[in-house]
């Protein structure tokens, strides 16, 4: 049998120019590599506690119809969050998770060579989607462990960036902004430049954290999400909320039939369960605190945290951090750690069952002696 021969493949010259990489390598992805699952996967910022019975009931209810493709305009999903959230459903935008939807949002607005501002060390998958449509990237380090607001809308106003990235509550420490700094940094917006607010984790935060939504206000779109304090991770619905000329533009260039019949069913079953969310939120917020006593008991500090998470400092550096990690994943605890400095000396522990925090409370003595040696 003869050989083929060579076919050549012709990538775009920016998709060659980039690396083969994931912003996160995911827990499955781990799990086949060392050979067995994690006895508590407490790094994904998951909410184990899962989503409301009534979602899941509208979900298995929805599963006989699933042949059908889900409805394109997600109608019932995006009345139901503009009554939730006293606006109008035209300036809300649907998709598969905050990822999903910032994939889009920057291909809508970033060619090759445009400028985009970030906190060095922010949420990895936005830097990802701006990598991969050629955006220069250009970062400001965080300060005291919070995104540095007034910095980025310094820098954006030399810049001029197509948009200005932040997330608040922030992903990987888990502190906060007061509304009014946020309110401030809207307000600074330079013409010309969109401020992308990723609230992925506000139904944790305080409740001065969301300045109020004023879908007029051209200088700002929100993000928010079905993932965390709903427990949904793995349906992936996620959504924009901003001005009526910014949310149209979505429709050009979104996949059209990308929300699934399921999802859409649960994600509004879920938003009419507020009563479950309440709950949730204080299971969270007692996991959390019992993450801090841990952490606290084995002479580790945390920092205080507005999400379903919490970073433990582990007070060195991200080369020992980095083993305290790895003594986790050994002993069948998944967690995960910032990868840039200052930020690196942390490791980020989400909220657990309590069986999960048992584990952790045994094991962390264990790996940290490991790293220590």
């Amino acid at each position: 049998m003869s050989k083929k021969s060579e076919h050549n493949i012709r990538f775009t010259d920016l998709v060659s120019g980039l690396p083969s990489t994931v912003p996160f390598v995911g827990a499955e992805t781990q799990e086949r590599a060392r050979g067995k699952p994690y006895a508590a996967r407490i790094g994904a910022n998951e909410n184990v506690f899962g989503p409301s019975p009534k979602a899941l009931k509208a979900m298995a209810e929805a599963a006989p119809d699933i042949w059908k493709y889900g409805d394109s305009e997600s109608y019932d999903l995006k009345q139901a969050l503009a009554a939730h959230h006293g606006i109008s459903a035209e300036n809300i935008a649907i998709g598969e998770g905050v990822d999903g939807m910032l994939g889009y949002l920057v291909r809508m607005f970033v060619a090759p060579g445009d400028a985009v501002v970030t906190s060095l060390g922010g949420y990895p998958t936005f830097n990802f989607h701006v990598a991969g449509f050629g955006g220069d990237l250009h970062t400001v380090p965080y300060l005291n462990d919070h995104e540095n607001s007034k910095g980025l809308i310094n820098l954006a106003g030399i810049l001029r960036p197509k948009l200005i990235y932040l997330a608040n509550p922030d992903n990987p420490m888990g502190t906060v902004l007061p509304a009014e700094a946020v309110q401030a940094m809207i307000e600074s917006v330079p013409d010309g430049s969109l401020m992308v607010l990723d609230e992925a984790y506000i139904e944790f935060a305080p409740e001065n954290t969301a300045p109020a939504l004023d879908t007029d206000e051209q200088r700002v779109i929100r993000m928010r999400t079905f993932s965390k304090a709903y427990g949904m991770a793995g349906a992936r619905v996620g959504y924009a909320i901003g001005h009526r000329g910014v949310i149209s533009a979505f429709d050009k260039i979104r996949n059209h039939f990308g929300m699934n019949r399921m999802a859409q069913a649960g994600a509004i079953a879920a938003l009419a369960d507020q009563g479950y969310l309440r709950d949730t939120l204080v299971k969270v917020a007692k996991a959390r605190g019992r993450i801090a006593a841990i952490a606290s008991a084995n002479g580790l500090s945390s920092l205080p945290s507005a999400t379903n998470f919490v970073a433990v400092d582990c007070g060195r550096d991200g080369a020992f951090a980095k083993r305290v990690l790895q003594g986790l994943l050994d002993r069948d605890v998944f967690v995960r750690m910032p990868f840039v400095a200052p930020q690196n000396r942390c490791i980020r522990i989400s909220a657990g069952l309590p069986e999960h925090l048992d584990l952790l409370e045994k094991v962390l003595p264990e790996a940290l002696a490991e790293a220590g040696s």
